[in-house]
Protein backbone atom coordinates (compact mmCIF):
# COMPACT_ATOMS: atom_id res chain seq x y z
CA UNK A 1 0.00 0.00 0.00
CA UNK A 2 2.95 2.55 1.20
CA UNK A 3 4.73 2.52 -2.52
CA UNK A 4 1.13 3.87 -4.15
CA UNK A 5 1.54 6.73 -1.55
CA UNK A 6 2.28 9.00 -5.01
CA UNK A 7 -1.31 8.63 -6.10
CA UNK A 8 -3.34 8.51 -2.92
CA UNK A 9 -1.22 11.94 -2.11
CA UNK A 10 -3.06 12.70 -5.80
CA UNK A 11 -6.35 11.47 -5.08
CA UNK A 12 -6.12 13.68 -2.33
CA UNK A 13 -5.45 16.58 -3.20
CA UNK A 14 -8.47 16.13 -5.97
CA UNK A 15 -10.58 15.40 -3.25
CA UNK A 16 -9.37 18.49 -1.13
CA UNK A 17 -10.05 20.82 -4.06
CA UNK A 18 -13.82 19.83 -5.02
CA UNK A 19 -14.71 21.20 -1.34
CA UNK A 20 -14.11 24.71 -2.41
CA UNK A 21 -11.16 25.19 -0.54
CA UNK A 22 -8.15 27.36 -1.89
CA UNK A 23 -6.15 25.68 -4.81
CA UNK A 24 -2.85 27.21 -3.16
CA UNK A 25 -3.01 26.43 0.21
CA UNK A 26 -4.78 23.06 -0.29
CA UNK A 27 -1.18 21.91 -2.68
CA UNK A 28 0.89 23.48 0.07
CA UNK A 29 -1.37 22.16 3.07
CA UNK A 30 -1.84 18.51 1.76
CA UNK A 31 1.63 18.34 -0.03
CA UNK A 32 3.08 19.00 3.48
CA UNK A 33 0.67 17.08 6.05
CA UNK A 34 1.83 13.95 3.48
CA UNK A 35 5.77 15.18 3.81
CA UNK A 36 4.89 14.86 7.56
CA UNK A 37 3.43 11.54 7.72
CA UNK A 38 6.35 9.94 5.36
CA UNK A 39 8.59 11.17 7.78
CA UNK A 40 7.18 10.38 10.87
CA UNK A 41 7.03 6.39 9.33
CA UNK A 42 10.00 6.27 8.55
CA UNK A 43 11.37 8.01 11.80
CA UNK A 44 9.30 4.90 13.54
CA UNK A 45 11.26 2.63 11.62
CA UNK A 46 7.98 1.92 8.85
CA UNK A 47 9.75 1.65 5.41
CA UNK A 48 8.00 4.75 3.13
CA UNK A 49 9.38 5.38 0.77
CA UNK A 50 9.85 8.31 1.68
CA UNK A 51 13.31 10.61 0.72
CA UNK A 52 12.64 13.27 3.01
CA UNK A 53 15.95 15.31 1.09
CA UNK A 54 13.78 16.25 -1.95
CA UNK A 55 12.24 19.02 0.53
CA UNK A 56 15.78 20.43 0.65
CA UNK A 57 15.69 21.99 -3.11
CA UNK A 58 12.01 23.62 -2.40
CA UNK A 59 14.55 27.42 -1.23
CA UNK A 60 15.73 26.80 -4.91
CA UNK A 61 12.35 25.99 -6.42
CA UNK A 62 11.43 29.49 -4.48
CA UNK A 63 13.85 31.53 -5.92
CA UNK A 64 13.49 29.86 -9.49
CA UNK A 65 9.74 30.91 -9.09
CA UNK A 66 10.48 34.22 -8.49
CA UNK A 67 13.28 34.80 -10.66
CA UNK A 68 11.92 33.16 -13.86
CA UNK A 69 11.84 35.63 -16.80
CA UNK A 70 9.23 33.79 -18.28
CA UNK A 71 6.77 34.34 -15.89
CA UNK A 72 6.68 37.73 -15.83
CA UNK A 73 4.82 37.69 -19.02
CA UNK A 74 1.92 36.56 -17.16
CA UNK A 75 1.26 39.97 -15.20
CA UNK A 76 2.01 41.89 -17.99
CA UNK A 77 -0.54 40.13 -20.38
CA UNK A 78 -2.88 39.75 -17.87
CA UNK A 79 -2.79 43.98 -17.70
CA UNK A 80 -3.28 44.38 -21.08
CA UNK A 81 -6.71 41.95 -21.25
CA UNK A 82 -8.49 43.96 -18.26
CA UNK A 83 -7.45 47.28 -19.43
CA UNK A 84 -8.80 46.58 -22.98
CA UNK A 85 -12.02 45.15 -20.77
CA UNK A 86 -12.02 47.81 -18.38
CA UNK A 87 -12.13 50.65 -21.24
CA UNK A 88 -14.76 49.10 -23.03
CA UNK A 89 -12.37 48.67 -26.22
CA UNK A 90 -13.78 45.19 -26.84
CA UNK A 91 -17.57 47.12 -26.87
CA UNK A 92 -16.88 49.20 -29.35
CA UNK A 93 -14.91 46.15 -31.53
CA UNK A 94 -18.04 43.73 -30.91
CA UNK A 95 -20.48 46.91 -32.01
CA UNK A 96 -18.09 47.32 -35.10
CA UNK A 97 -18.58 43.91 -36.14
CA UNK A 98 -22.13 43.53 -35.67
CA UNK A 99 -22.91 46.63 -38.07
CA UNK A 100 -20.39 45.35 -40.33
CA UNK A 101 -21.99 41.70 -40.52
CA UNK A 102 -25.04 41.65 -38.81
CA UNK A 103 -27.24 42.39 -42.01
CA UNK A 104 -26.45 38.87 -43.23
CA UNK A 105 -28.23 35.59 -41.75
CA UNK A 106 -26.10 34.56 -39.22
CA UNK A 107 -23.89 37.71 -39.11
CA UNK A 108 -24.38 38.03 -35.37
CA UNK A 109 -22.90 34.52 -34.75
CA UNK A 110 -20.22 35.27 -37.35
CA UNK A 111 -19.47 38.46 -35.13
CA UNK A 112 -19.38 36.96 -31.67
CA UNK A 113 -16.77 34.45 -33.29
CA UNK A 114 -14.41 37.24 -34.60
CA UNK A 115 -14.83 39.51 -31.87
CA UNK A 116 -14.61 36.68 -29.18
CA UNK A 117 -11.22 35.39 -31.21
CA UNK A 118 -9.71 38.63 -30.81
CA UNK A 119 -10.52 39.36 -27.67
CA UNK A 120 -9.40 35.64 -26.67
CA UNK A 121 -5.92 36.70 -28.00
CA UNK A 122 -6.37 39.90 -25.69
CA UNK A 123 -7.15 38.00 -22.48
CA UNK A 124 -6.38 34.71 -22.81
CA UNK A 125 -8.37 34.12 -19.83
CA UNK A 126 -11.91 31.72 -20.36
CA UNK A 127 -14.23 32.81 -17.64
CA UNK A 128 -12.76 36.64 -18.74
CA UNK A 129 -14.07 36.32 -22.08
CA UNK A 130 -17.05 34.55 -21.63
CA UNK A 131 -18.25 36.88 -19.19
CA UNK A 132 -17.55 39.42 -21.28
CA UNK A 133 -19.29 38.45 -24.43
CA UNK A 134 -22.07 37.08 -22.39
CA UNK A 135 -23.01 40.37 -21.22
CA UNK A 136 -22.56 42.38 -24.53
CA UNK A 137 -24.08 40.40 -27.17
CA UNK A 138 -25.86 37.73 -25.69
CA UNK A 139 -29.14 39.89 -25.25
CA UNK A 140 -28.74 41.49 -28.31
CA UNK A 141 -28.58 38.03 -30.21
CA UNK A 142 -31.51 37.11 -28.29
CA UNK A 143 -33.43 39.95 -29.14
CA UNK A 144 -33.13 39.83 -32.79
CA UNK A 145 -34.43 36.02 -33.07
CA UNK A 146 -31.59 34.03 -32.32
CA UNK A 147 -31.63 29.96 -31.63
CA UNK A 148 -31.10 30.21 -27.98
CA UNK A 149 -29.12 27.11 -28.42
CA UNK A 150 -27.15 28.25 -31.09
CA UNK A 151 -26.36 32.28 -29.34
CA UNK A 152 -25.27 30.45 -25.92
CA UNK A 153 -22.89 27.82 -28.08
CA UNK A 154 -21.56 29.98 -29.55
CA UNK A 155 -20.45 32.28 -26.73
CA UNK A 156 -19.42 29.64 -25.11
CA UNK A 157 -17.00 28.34 -27.54
CA UNK A 158 -15.24 31.58 -28.44
CA UNK A 159 -14.98 32.24 -24.61
CA UNK A 160 -12.77 29.02 -24.53
CA UNK A 161 -10.54 30.47 -27.77
CA UNK A 162 -8.42 31.98 -24.78
CA UNK A 163 -6.84 28.66 -24.05
CA UNK A 164 -5.55 28.41 -27.15
CA UNK A 165 -5.07 31.53 -29.58
CA UNK A 166 -2.01 33.45 -28.34
CA UNK A 167 -0.50 35.27 -26.90
CA UNK A 168 -2.86 33.11 -24.21
CA UNK A 169 -1.60 33.08 -20.42
CA UNK A 170 -2.27 29.15 -20.46
CA UNK A 171 -0.17 28.80 -23.51
CA UNK A 172 2.84 30.96 -21.25
CA UNK A 173 2.73 29.19 -18.21
CA UNK A 174 2.03 26.05 -20.37
CA UNK A 175 5.35 26.63 -22.13
CA UNK A 176 7.74 26.99 -19.10
CA UNK A 177 6.80 24.27 -17.55
CA UNK A 178 6.84 22.29 -20.83
CA UNK A 179 10.17 23.97 -21.29
CA UNK A 180 11.53 22.46 -18.00
CA UNK A 181 9.79 18.85 -18.69
CA UNK A 182 11.73 18.62 -21.68
CA UNK A 183 15.02 19.30 -20.03
CA UNK A 184 14.43 17.00 -17.62
CA UNK A 185 13.51 14.09 -20.00
CA UNK A 186 16.73 14.69 -22.05
CA UNK A 187 18.95 14.33 -19.06
CA UNK A 188 16.99 11.62 -18.33
CA UNK A 189 17.95 9.93 -21.95
CA UNK A 190 21.63 10.99 -20.97
CA UNK A 191 21.52 14.11 -23.25
CA UNK A 192 23.65 16.47 -21.57
CA UNK A 193 23.00 19.76 -24.12
CA UNK A 194 19.83 19.70 -24.03
CA UNK A 195 17.36 21.44 -26.57
CA UNK A 196 14.95 24.00 -25.32
CA UNK A 197 11.26 24.65 -26.08
CA UNK A 198 10.18 28.70 -25.79
CA UNK A 199 6.52 30.02 -25.12
CA UNK A 200 7.35 31.62 -28.71
CA UNK A 201 7.35 27.92 -29.87
CA UNK A 202 4.34 27.32 -28.59
CA UNK A 203 2.63 30.24 -29.71
CA UNK A 204 3.60 29.31 -33.19
CA UNK A 205 2.36 26.07 -32.86
CA UNK A 206 -1.06 26.84 -31.66
CA UNK A 207 -1.33 29.58 -34.16
CA UNK A 208 -2.88 26.97 -36.92
CA UNK A 209 -4.98 25.00 -35.39
CA UNK A 210 -6.44 28.17 -33.28
CA UNK A 211 -7.29 29.74 -36.57
CA UNK A 212 -8.76 26.54 -38.51
CA UNK A 213 -10.89 26.31 -35.18
CA UNK A 214 -12.47 29.64 -35.69
CA UNK A 215 -12.60 28.87 -38.97
CA UNK A 216 -14.69 25.62 -38.47
CA UNK A 217 -16.78 27.70 -35.93
CA UNK A 218 -17.61 30.15 -38.41
CA UNK A 219 -18.51 27.35 -41.08
CA UNK A 220 -20.48 25.72 -38.03
CA UNK A 221 -22.80 29.09 -37.75
CA UNK A 222 -23.13 29.79 -41.15
CA UNK A 223 -24.11 26.28 -42.02
CA UNK A 224 -27.12 26.67 -39.44
CA UNK A 225 -28.21 30.02 -41.10
CA UNK A 226 -28.80 28.02 -44.29
CA UNK A 227 -30.01 24.95 -43.17
CA UNK A 228 -32.56 26.52 -40.53
CA UNK A 229 -33.22 30.33 -41.36
CA UNK A 230 -35.39 30.69 -38.38
CA UNK A 231 -32.30 30.19 -36.35
CA UNK A 232 -30.10 32.79 -37.31
CA UNK A 233 -32.13 35.87 -38.65
CA UNK A 234 -30.38 39.10 -40.62
CA UNK A 235 -30.41 42.23 -38.35
CA UNK A 236 -31.99 45.32 -40.02
CA UNK A 237 -28.43 47.73 -39.67
CA UNK A 238 -30.33 50.83 -39.30
CA UNK A 239 -32.18 49.63 -36.34
CA UNK A 240 -29.04 47.99 -35.15
CA UNK A 241 -27.15 51.58 -35.10
CA UNK A 242 -30.23 52.67 -32.98
CA UNK A 243 -30.02 50.31 -30.66
CA UNK A 244 -26.27 50.54 -30.18
CA UNK A 245 -26.35 54.07 -29.94
CA UNK A 246 -24.12 54.88 -33.15
CA UNK A 247 -25.73 57.83 -35.09
CA UNK A 248 -22.38 58.47 -37.36
CA UNK A 249 -21.32 56.38 -40.58
CA UNK A 250 -20.37 52.94 -40.73
CA UNK A 251 -16.84 53.08 -41.70
CA UNK A 252 -15.56 55.81 -38.92
CA UNK A 253 -16.86 53.08 -36.62
CA UNK A 254 -15.29 50.01 -37.93
CA UNK A 255 -12.03 52.12 -37.80
CA UNK A 256 -12.43 52.98 -34.79
CA UNK A 257 -13.25 49.75 -33.64
CA UNK A 258 -11.59 47.06 -35.66
CA UNK A 259 -8.25 48.86 -36.51
CA UNK A 260 -6.38 49.62 -33.22
CA UNK A 261 -7.10 46.50 -31.29
CA UNK A 262 -6.04 43.97 -34.80
CA UNK A 263 -2.81 46.74 -35.21
CA UNK A 264 -2.27 46.32 -31.44
CA UNK A 265 -2.56 42.37 -31.59
CA UNK A 266 -0.63 42.20 -34.81
CA UNK A 267 2.19 44.12 -33.22
CA UNK A 268 2.28 41.52 -30.05
CA UNK A 269 1.96 38.16 -31.85
CA UNK A 270 4.33 39.80 -34.83
CA UNK A 271 7.23 40.75 -32.42
CA UNK A 272 7.23 37.31 -30.98
CA UNK A 273 6.58 35.22 -34.13
CA UNK A 274 9.26 37.82 -35.99
CA UNK A 275 12.08 37.43 -33.84
CA UNK A 276 12.01 40.52 -32.89
CA UNK A 277 11.07 39.92 -29.10
CA UNK A 278 10.18 37.49 -26.61
CA UNK A 279 7.37 36.89 -24.87
CA UNK A 280 8.17 38.15 -21.84
CA UNK A 281 9.25 41.71 -23.73
CA UNK A 282 6.19 41.65 -26.06
CA UNK A 283 3.57 41.78 -23.29
CA UNK A 284 4.80 44.91 -21.92
CA UNK A 285 4.20 46.25 -25.37
CA UNK A 286 1.11 44.77 -25.40
CA UNK A 287 0.13 46.41 -21.99
CA UNK A 288 1.61 49.33 -22.58
CA UNK A 289 -0.30 49.70 -26.12
CA UNK A 290 -3.69 48.80 -24.14
CA UNK A 291 -3.30 51.86 -21.89
CA UNK A 292 -2.77 54.11 -25.12
CA UNK A 293 -6.10 52.80 -26.33
CA UNK A 294 -7.56 53.34 -23.33
CA UNK A 295 -6.44 57.03 -22.88
CA UNK A 296 -7.34 57.52 -26.53
CA UNK A 297 -10.82 55.87 -26.33
CA UNK A 298 -10.90 58.55 -23.29
CA UNK A 299 -12.01 55.37 -20.78
CA UNK A 300 -9.10 55.33 -18.62
CA UNK A 301 -9.83 57.34 -15.42
CA UNK A 302 -8.16 56.89 -11.80
CA UNK A 303 -11.38 54.96 -10.77
CA UNK A 304 -10.84 52.33 -13.87
CA UNK A 305 -7.10 52.32 -13.36
CA UNK A 306 -7.63 51.42 -10.03
CA UNK A 307 -10.08 48.26 -10.82
CA UNK A 308 -7.49 47.29 -13.56
CA UNK A 309 -4.25 47.41 -11.70
CA UNK A 310 -6.30 45.28 -8.24
CA UNK A 311 -7.72 42.77 -11.12
CA UNK A 312 -3.93 42.35 -12.63
CA UNK A 313 -2.55 42.07 -8.91
CA UNK A 314 -5.72 39.62 -7.64
CA UNK A 315 -4.62 37.11 -10.79
CA UNK A 316 -1.60 37.33 -10.58
CA UNK A 317 -0.87 36.39 -6.86
CA UNK A 318 -3.20 34.03 -7.51
CA UNK A 319 -0.84 32.74 -10.25
CA UNK A 320 2.47 32.44 -8.22
CA UNK A 321 0.70 31.22 -5.29
CA UNK A 322 -0.45 28.24 -7.18
CA UNK A 323 2.88 27.55 -8.63
CA UNK A 324 4.77 28.02 -5.12
CA UNK A 325 1.92 25.36 -3.74
CA UNK A 326 2.66 22.96 -6.85
CA UNK A 327 6.15 23.29 -6.74
CA UNK A 328 6.14 22.21 -2.97
CA UNK A 329 3.61 18.81 -4.38
CA UNK A 330 5.46 18.19 -6.72
CA UNK A 331 8.95 17.41 -4.27
CA UNK A 332 6.68 15.58 -1.92
CA UNK A 333 5.26 13.46 -4.91
CA UNK A 334 9.08 13.18 -6.61
CA UNK A 335 9.81 12.44 -2.76
CA UNK A 336 7.46 9.19 -2.37
CA UNK A 337 8.88 8.10 -5.50
CA UNK A 338 5.74 9.16 -7.56
CA UNK A 339 8.33 9.56 -10.63
CA UNK A 340 9.50 5.86 -10.72
CA UNK A 341 5.97 4.90 -10.39
CA UNK A 342 3.88 6.50 -13.07
CA UNK A 343 7.04 5.92 -15.37
CA UNK A 344 6.69 2.10 -14.53
CA UNK A 345 2.91 2.23 -15.10
CA UNK A 346 3.21 4.49 -18.33
CA UNK A 347 5.74 1.97 -19.78
CA UNK A 348 3.43 -1.07 -18.78
CA UNK A 349 0.65 0.54 -20.80
CA UNK A 350 -0.99 -1.19 -24.35
CA UNK A 351 -0.58 0.35 -26.84
CA UNK A 352 2.99 2.16 -25.80
CA UNK A 353 3.37 5.49 -26.54
CA UNK A 354 0.26 6.02 -28.04
CA UNK A 355 -1.97 4.29 -25.34
CA UNK A 356 0.57 6.51 -22.83
CA UNK A 357 -0.91 9.94 -24.32
CA UNK A 358 -4.72 8.45 -24.92
CA UNK A 359 -4.46 7.96 -21.26
CA UNK A 360 -2.92 11.14 -19.99
CA UNK A 361 -5.28 12.98 -22.31
CA UNK A 362 -8.52 11.42 -20.97
CA UNK A 363 -7.15 12.09 -17.53
CA UNK A 364 -6.39 15.69 -18.46
CA UNK A 365 -10.17 16.12 -19.94
CA UNK A 366 -11.45 14.99 -16.44
CA UNK A 367 -9.51 16.88 -14.27
CA UNK A 368 -10.71 20.15 -16.26
CA UNK A 369 -14.16 19.41 -15.16
CA UNK A 370 -12.59 19.96 -11.36
CA UNK A 371 -9.30 22.06 -11.94
CA UNK A 372 -8.53 24.92 -13.36
CA UNK A 373 -6.00 24.94 -16.06
CA UNK A 374 -3.38 26.72 -14.30
CA UNK A 375 -3.77 23.82 -11.62
CA UNK A 376 -3.26 21.20 -14.33
CA UNK A 377 -0.61 23.02 -15.98
CA UNK A 378 1.38 23.28 -12.91
CA UNK A 379 0.47 19.98 -10.63
CA UNK A 380 -0.11 17.40 -13.79
CA UNK A 381 2.07 18.32 -16.17
CA UNK A 382 4.86 18.29 -14.34
CA UNK A 383 4.42 14.68 -13.62
CA UNK A 384 3.35 12.93 -17.08
CA UNK A 385 5.45 15.73 -19.02
CA UNK A 386 8.43 14.66 -18.60
CA UNK A 387 7.72 10.54 -19.19
CA UNK A 388 6.03 11.38 -22.13
CA UNK A 389 8.52 13.34 -23.93
CA UNK A 390 11.18 11.16 -23.22
CA UNK A 391 9.15 8.15 -24.78
CA UNK A 392 9.43 10.58 -28.28
CA UNK A 393 6.46 12.67 -28.13
CA UNK A 394 7.06 16.24 -29.85
CA UNK A 395 6.69 18.93 -26.80
CA UNK A 396 5.42 21.56 -28.68
CA UNK A 397 2.67 19.13 -30.43
CA UNK A 398 2.10 18.13 -27.02
CA UNK A 399 1.41 21.32 -25.49
CA UNK A 400 -1.22 22.34 -28.15
CA UNK A 401 -2.90 18.93 -27.28
CA UNK A 402 -3.05 19.63 -24.04
CA UNK A 403 -4.41 23.09 -24.55
CA UNK A 404 -7.56 22.27 -26.68
CA UNK A 405 -8.11 19.29 -24.45
CA UNK A 406 -9.29 21.65 -21.75
CA UNK A 407 -10.62 23.99 -23.95
CA UNK A 408 -12.81 21.18 -25.11
CA UNK A 409 -12.95 19.89 -21.33
CA UNK A 410 -13.94 24.30 -20.25
CA UNK A 411 -17.38 23.38 -22.60
CA UNK A 412 -18.23 20.18 -21.90
CA UNK A 413 -21.36 19.49 -19.70
CA UNK A 414 -22.22 19.43 -16.92
CA UNK A 415 -18.87 20.39 -15.24
CA UNK A 416 -17.62 22.56 -18.26
CA UNK A 417 -16.51 26.34 -16.15
CA UNK A 418 -17.46 28.10 -19.70
CA UNK A 419 -21.11 26.73 -19.07
CA UNK A 420 -20.87 28.32 -15.31
CA UNK A 421 -19.79 31.42 -16.17
CA UNK A 422 -21.94 31.85 -18.71
CA UNK A 423 -24.65 30.83 -16.42
CA UNK A 424 -23.89 33.48 -14.23
CA UNK A 425 -25.10 36.18 -16.45
CA UNK A 426 -27.78 34.96 -18.74
CA UNK A 427 -31.26 35.80 -18.29
CA UNK A 428 -33.35 33.46 -16.04
CA UNK A 429 -35.42 32.96 -19.38
CA UNK A 430 -32.55 31.27 -20.73
CA UNK A 431 -32.57 27.33 -19.68
CA UNK A 432 -29.53 25.41 -18.79
CA UNK A 433 -30.33 22.96 -21.04
CA UNK A 434 -30.62 25.22 -23.52
CA UNK A 435 -26.67 26.14 -22.81
CA UNK A 436 -25.68 22.54 -22.70
CA UNK A 437 -27.17 21.70 -25.77
CA UNK A 438 -25.61 24.33 -27.45
CA UNK A 439 -22.19 23.58 -26.98
CA UNK A 440 -22.44 19.86 -28.48
CA UNK A 441 -21.90 20.81 -32.32
CA UNK A 442 -18.92 23.26 -30.90
CA UNK A 443 -17.65 19.96 -28.77
CA UNK A 444 -17.52 17.51 -31.46
CA UNK A 445 -15.72 20.45 -34.17
CA UNK A 446 -13.17 20.85 -30.96
CA UNK A 447 -12.93 17.03 -30.85
CA UNK A 448 -12.46 16.60 -34.50
CA UNK A 449 -9.37 19.29 -34.26
CA UNK A 450 -7.67 17.00 -31.62
CA UNK A 451 -7.97 14.10 -33.77
CA UNK A 452 -6.84 15.77 -37.03
CA UNK A 453 -3.88 16.68 -35.00
CA UNK A 454 -3.42 13.67 -33.52
CA UNK A 455 -3.25 12.26 -37.16
CA UNK A 456 -1.26 15.19 -38.49
CA UNK A 457 0.95 16.66 -35.76
CA UNK A 458 2.54 19.04 -38.62
CA UNK A 459 -0.84 21.05 -38.07
CA UNK A 460 0.82 21.90 -34.43
CA UNK A 461 4.77 21.67 -35.55
CA UNK A 462 4.84 23.03 -39.57
CA UNK A 463 5.00 26.96 -38.44
CA UNK A 464 7.91 26.50 -35.60
CA UNK A 465 9.85 24.23 -37.94
CA UNK A 466 10.43 27.68 -40.26
CA UNK A 467 12.00 29.46 -37.82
Amino acid sequence: MLEFMPLVLFAVICIVLMFGYPVALSLAGTALAFAGLGMGLEAMGVDAHFDGGYLSAFPNRLYGIMTNQTLLAVPLFVLMGVLLEKSKVAETLLDAMALLFGSMRGGLGISVTLVGMLLAASTGIVGATVVTMGLMSLPTMLKRGYSVPLATGTICATGTLGQIIPPSIALVLLGDVLSSAYQQAQLSMGIFSPKTVSVGDLFMGALVPGLLLVVLYIAYVAFISWWKPEAAPPADRKELMEELGHTGGIGLLLLKGMVPPIVLIVAVLGSILGGFATPTEASAVGAFGALMLALAYRRLSFKVLGEVLRSTVNVTTMVFLILIGAALFSLVFRAYGGEELVTGLFEGMPGGVVGATIIVMLVIFLLGFILDFIEITFVVVPIVGPILLAMGVDPIWLGIMIAINLQTSFLTPPFGFALFYLRGVAPESVPTSAIYRGVIPFIVLQLAMLTALAFMPQLATWLPDQF
